[in-house]
């Protein structure tokens, strides 16, 4: 029994390095020679850094150096760890994010499930042509990054250079229209994952779930940042916990659902969950101000 724990253990030592060495490892390195560094502390440093080795001048430090002086390592926990989780409790608007998005991960994993209970039962896929099928998740993705660039090329840069930076939720615009692409995602393809419509029908649903959620996404992960700095970092670690924890558990749920449920009733039932975005998005729009006014954590 000890061997075969020893083996699963190396197997997953070898599986999760070879996952960072072919997709994290690169990636990485292409962001530190391509990705320019934004983080005002970090650029404030830096150049703090470079003014004393040029001057000599020890004096010469920057604020989150200040900041950071006296700052003991309980401190860096409570604002590592504590702290998003109590703006989570505290603050309505991250509160839906992380809700949201932890609902868009849950769905988007387990409706993966339902891929076999559908394509090979009533179009008669093979394996392989299911597989296929997995790419159009991909041309989701590229359809949901040509949309938000082109809302970014034709919209809001054009507007920022005339009218300077609005509030933070004109980010939101484009998700109050994508909003509603998850529900109609998931229907469209609840309604027609049948034997007597075609397959590209319920696969439509699944492309246009993907790219509308892409952009959702993106207006959410943009607004945070802009309403709270101080804790963007934290807040983004907490999401991701967040999400990718009911996103392991959906996996577990997932086929279960679609098994008791049917197919259509299943994917219904994560549909309707979706539409908790559709309203919680034209809130956090209209009320957001009055939202941040009201929390201690945000700015403006």
């Amino acid at each position: 029994m000890g061997k075969l724990y020893l083996l699963i253990f190396l197997f997953l030592v070898i599986f999760g390095v070879l996952t960072i060495s072919q997709a994290a490892g690169p990636i990485f390195i292409v962001m530190i020679m391509l990705l320019p560094e934004t983080s005002t502390p970090n650029i404030l440093l830096r150049r703090a850094q470079r003014l004393r080795k040029l001057t000599g001048d020890s004096r010469l430090k920057s604020q989150s150096e200040i900041d950071q002086k006296n700052m003991k390592p309980s401190a860096i926990v409570v604002d590592a760890i504590v702290k998003p989780i109590e703006i989570t409790i505290k603050d309505p608007a991250i509160a839906f994010v992380n809700l949201y998005t932890a609902i868009v991960y849950g769905i988007y994993y387990s409706f993966f499930e339902v891929f076999p209970l559908v394509y090979p039962v009533y179009y008669g896929f093979s394996l392989g042509m299911i597989g296929v099928v997995f790419t159009c998740i991909l041309i989701a993705c590229i359809i949901g990054i040509a949309t938000y660039c082109l809302y970014l090329w034709l919209f809001l840069i054009p507007d920022i250079k005339k009218n300077g930076l609005r509030a933070q939720e004109s980010r939101l615009v484009p998700a109050l229209y994508a909003c509603f692409g998850p529900t109609i995602g998931l229907f469209i393809f609840a309604w027609t994952a049948r034997p007597d419509v075609h397959w590209i029908a319920p696969t439509i649903g699944i492309t246009i779930y993907g790219a509308t959620v892409f952009v959702v996404m993106q207006c959410i992960f943009v607004y945070v940042p802009l309403s709270y700095p101080q804790y963007a970092a934290s807040l983004f670690a907490g999401n991701d916990f967040l999400r990718s924890a009911f996103a392991c558990g959906s996996i577990l749920f997932g086929r279960p659902l679609f098994i008791n449920l049917g197919v259509d009733k299943g994917t219904s039932l994560l549909g309707g969950l979706s539409t908790i975005g559709i309203f919680g998005m034209f809130v956090l729009y209209f009320q957001g101000a009055k939202l941040r006014a009201r929390s201690k954590f945000a700015v403006g």
